[in-house]
């Protein structure tokens, strides 16, 4: 069973950052995709950001690219997403996710250009930690 815990998250004013933190349960992040997805309240669970840790192929969604980047400390087994220019419709819940299957981040970014939204296939969620953007 792979353990993920979040961090990072709070309450940042519009224009500002923060740096959510993943922490991965894995003896090696090597094989791994890393996503990071977001909720917003009443909104369905949306892709922001995937990478596939063997060669380092990401995905950012359109809303976040230019102002999100995500990285690895492969020796502390985190995974990072480096948040900037925050606007308040970035807020929700930030989930990371980790899959074994090396073509994870290549179906998220199709289930999100597709608009379905359904993510249920990738099979470790860590709990969460909420992002509030607001002057």
């Amino acid at each position: 069973q792979v353990h993920l815990v979040e961090s990072g998250g709070g309450l940042v004013r519009p224009g500002g950052s923060l740096r959510l933190s993943c922490s991965v349960s894995v003896p090696s992040l090597d094989n791994y995709a890393i996503g990071w997805f977001r909720q917003a309240p009443g909104a369905d669970r949306e892709a922001v950001s995937c990478v596939r840790i063997s060669d380092g192929n990401t995905y950012y969604a359109d809303s976040v690219k230019g102002r999100f980047t995500i990285s690895k400390d492969s020796a502390k087994n985190t995974v990072f997403l480096q948040m900037n220019r925050l606007k308040p419709e970035d807020t929700g819940v930030y989930y990371c996710a980790a899959d074994g299957r090396v073509g994870t981040c290549t179906v998220v970014a199709g289930t999100a250009a597709a608009g379905t939204n359904d993510y249920s296939f990738v099979r470790n969620w860590g709990q969460g930690t909420l992002v509030t953007v607001s002057s």
